[in-house]
């Protein structure tokens, strides 16, 4: 039996280059993002009555998706000729604009709200060498302040409103039908500020357009209870879920995400903390560890079959946006399994595993 043999993935813009907006002046810029695993969920299929499937793009370079478009948006920026690129983070898009700045040999300025990005995206964006300013706001208010910035000094805005953001993430779509052999039936996904959704379905259609798809699915969104601004029809000047990724309050990509959910005939709806807490831990029974606003999907996708909106045998495709390690406070928060102290010997191991005290 021969072995198989691993061959290098070139990263998104050479994989999927007749798609997208690339040109011979376009850098070929890669951290070899992309090429994310679908995993089947057993566990899930079993309980729904459906066959789900976990789009883990927390393994992505920087654990998240954001690094689909922000290769694309970097490499344009770079190709236009410009040196500084800047953002508003929750922190994901920190870390990923971060990482691809410093691929680039670009300087990076990232506001994000004083106290409301998780340890683990902060780290990173401060490993890459970001310039971080930390904003006495909230998202919305730091992304109003990254627009006026871009208005007066020459540097290129790399979150969701550049457009090249949204032509690299639809990527994701086009790997879910290439491992399928066509669109799933349904894709539900967490919003925050709403690009992912957008994207997607963006990709879905060109995929469909261009003969590699008969079908485009369905997309439903899921945006936290408290953060829920499309779901409510108005914008909230406070969000709050300790799902930080997707705490915000006035998407920027809000009328997109409502086109996709109506052409692609899903839906828009919300979760609570609750609701993403026991998906979160839900899906790590699954063996997938993500981060809590990624669980948004799942959350969403139980509350949809409880209310008997997922046909039986559907084929479902659930986006686990980030990576668990993202958020390691919530993890050792909510976590199931706590340490037991031992004595370091044989007899007290053995009782504990007995179930007695050591």
């Amino acid at each position: 039996m021969t072995a198989a043999v691993h061959t290098r993935w070139p990263g998104i813009l050479e994989a999927y280059r007749r798609f997208l907006p690339i040109t011979d002046h376009t850098p070929p810029l890669s951290l070899c993002e992309g090429n994310t695993p679908l995993v089947a969920a057993p566990g899930l299929s079993r309980e729904i009555g459906a066959s789900v499937w976990l789009k883990l793009e927390g393994c992505n370079p920087t654990g998240s998706f954001k690094d689909r478009g922000m290769v694309l948006a970097v490499a344009k920026a770079l190709e236009e000729g410009s040196q500084t690129v800047i953002c508003a983070s929750t922190g994901n898009t920190s870390a990923s604009a971060a990482a691809y700045a410093a691929r680039a040999g670009m300087r990076a300025v990232i506001l994000i709200p004083d106290g409301y990005v998780a340890l683990g995206k902060l780290a990173q964006a401060r490993m890459y060498g970001a310039e971080i300013l930390a904003v006495r706001g909230n998202f919305d208010e730091a992304l109003a302040l990254v627009r006026e910035v871009a208005q007066r000094l020459p540097v290129t805005v790399v979150n969701s409103i550049n457009p090249y953001r949204l032509e690299g993430q639809q990527t994701a779509a086009f790997e879910v039908c290439d491992a399928l052999g066509d669109a799933p039936d349904m894709v539900c996904i967490p919003v925050g500020n709403a690009g992912n959704i957008s994207a997607w379905w963006r990709g879905f259609v060109r995929y469909h357009e261009a003969g590699k798809i008969r079908r485009t699915p369905r997309m439903f969104g899921f945006e936290a209870e408290g953060a829920a601004a499309i779901v409510r029809g108005e914008p909230i000047a406070k969000p709050e879920t300790f799902a930080t990724a997707i705490r915000i309050g006035n998407p920027a990509s809000w009328t997109l995400a409502v086109e996709a959910v109506e052409s692609s005939g899903g839906a828009m709806d919300a979760v609570t903390d609750d609701e993403i807490a026991e998906a979160y831990l839900r899906v790590a029974r699954e063996g997938v560890f993500c981060e809590p606003a990624s669980a948004a999907s799942v959350a969403g996708l139980l509350k949809l079959a409880r209310s008997g909106r997922v046909p039986p045998g559907a084929t479902v495709v659930c986006v686990l946006t980030g990576n668990g390690l993202k958020d390691p406070d919530s993890a050792i928060r909510l976590g199931q399994a706590t340490p037991r102290v031992v004595d370091c010997n044989l007899a007290a191991v053995e009782t504990a595993l007995a179930g007695g005290d050591a």
